[in-house]
């Protein structure tokens, strides 16, 4: 008899070829996405090292974080025109797939990833960026590394790892009316902090998580990197397979049925053991809005700010009104009202199909108020292809919304796409850190229908009162 195993311990244990000692082992890589803003690096690194890419039919490449995001690409800066030329020329020179500008397949990695099915429950999957957690949604054991780690995979599709430990996170109950899966994960942040899963592999488990979407599941992950974990996974289900099947990287055929069959033996056992388990009642949560600098600075948009006075300890509470301060607002305040300047309905976090068909429920038939400067920017554009076949990119415009061509842009300020200093927008991205989308920018982090509903507000608001058609 062997002892039940978590998810992850499954998964990493089939992935190792060597341990090295020190609770680090050399582990095998089945997927490797690359994009343009590092990609290119690590192809020249190997290049120039006189090595050869050792599996290129296992690496992806697509353009994401460098290209405008205005229509018909206008725009590009020129360093991001010249990141985009290198990928394509070494990709081609490395015989790796690359999805380019306006092909169905480019658009964000961690949408291209799942939406491809290059991403597979049981796969291991690095990117060069740290939000490769995503792709745990689907039940792969997925993760950020740096440059030189890229180089390393490249050369030789393995990698040196560092076994973390595990968590399980129990989100129990149904949400209410107006709670998302970004809801969850931000209540969860706000619960533990910004480092409470660090060192860990978190999986997700529980009701809401079996209730919910591959598309929210896929949410949820994303962020596991701002609760200081390098991995999140979710148990692939029949919803899972469902979302997979037919996918142009998904197996065909024959060896679909044989991949389902191996898929459903990856969920933990009953009886694993993880080193630490954290229950939330989702019945609980509110539709959440960050007022600070950290994702962890997070309260229900009935709430209020903190108040720096009612804080003990005198590093938090300088922590926490330094954050007010530089957000512009006062400390035990209502959040609701706040006025915006921006509203950015995007990233990697929350611009696929279901995202927008959220975000456009709240919005079709009103206007974006005057005060207010919307984008909706597809993760892809395969996604961008499919809202316009359902008519949701003239669903935005008439309301005022600018319907933009799929990238990263906003939410890290890319290609120039930025707030001025001291503007003030509601995104659906995964960060609020000084500075991220823009200099003395100023973002609140929330769900689309959230940042939707303050758009046409032209304030943070409640995003529950435009649902009952208040």
């Amino acid at each position: 008899m062997t002892a039940p195993q978590t998810m992850f311990a499954k998964i990493w244990n089939s992935h190792v070829i060597a341990e090295i000692g020190d609770g680090t082992a050399l582990i095998h890589v089945d997927r490797h996405i690359l994009h343009d803003l590092g990609g290119s690096r690590a192809l020249l690194d190997v290049k120039e090292r006189k090595l050869a890419v050792h599996d290129p039919e296992l690496t992806f490449a697509t353009i994401d974080h460098t290209v405008s995001s205005a229509p018909g690409r206008k725009g590009t800066i020129p360093s991001g025109i010249e990141l985009m030329k290198a990928l394509r020329t070494e990709t081609a020179a490395a015989g790796i797939r690359l999805f380019d500008i306006d092909q169905p397949g480019q658009g964000i990695v961690h949408v291209v990833g799942p939406e491809l099915g290059i991403t597979l429950p049981g796969a291991l999957l690095v990117c060069g960026d740290s939000h490769t957690c995503t792709h745990g949604g689907v039940g792969a054991l997925a993760f950020g590394v740096g440059w030189s780690e890229l180089a390393h995979v490249i050369a030789t599709q393995t990698l040196y790892q560092r076994r973390p430990r595990t968590m399980r996170v129990l989100f129990e109950g149904r949400p209410a009316p107006g709670v998302t899966p970004k809801d969850l994960i931000l209540a969860l942040i706000g619960t533990v902090g910004t480092d409470g899963g660090t060192g860990y592999a978190v999986e997700y488990a529980g009701s809401a998580i079996r209730d919910m979407s591959v598309e929210g599941r896929l949410t949820v992950c994303n962020l596991s990197v701002e609760l200081g974990a390098k991995m999140g996974l979710i148990a692939p289900d029949e919803k899972t397979y469902a979302y997979l099947e037919g996918r142009p990287y998904s197996p065909k055929g024959a060896m679909w049925l044989r991949a389902v069959d191996a898929w459903r033996a990856l969920p933990s056992d009953d009886d694993a053991a993880f080193d630490r388990e954290v229950v939330i009642d989702v019945t609980k949560i509110a539709p959440q809005i960050t007022w600070g600098t950290s994702p962890e600075h997070v309260v229900a948009v009935d709430g209020r700010t903190p108040d720096p006075a009612a804080i003990a300890d005198p590093d938090r509470r300088k922590a926490v009104q330094n954050a007010l301060d530089y957000m512009g607002l006062a400390g035990n305040a209502p959040i609701a009202g706040t006025p915006v300047d921006w509203v950015f309905i995007g990233s990697c976090t929350n611009s696929r199909l279901s995202d927008l068909q959220a975000a456009a429920a709240i919005v079709r038939g009103r206007k974006v108020a005057s005060r207010v400067r919307a984008w909706v920017v597809p993760g892809s554009e395969n996604v961008k292809r499919d809202a316009e076949a359902e008519g949701l990119d003239r669903v935005f415009v008439e309301a005022g919304f600018e319907w933009r061509e799929p990238g990263c842009s906003m939410c890290l300020a890319s290609n120039g796409e930025q707030l001025a200093p001291g503007q003030r927008s509601v995104s659906t991205s995964n960060r609020n850190f000084v500075g991220r989308q823009g200099p003395r920018a100023r973002t609140h982090l929330a769900s689309p229908a959230m940042a939707a509903a303050a758009a046409i507000a032209g304030a943070i608001t409640d995003v529950r009162a435009l649902e009952d058609g208040r």
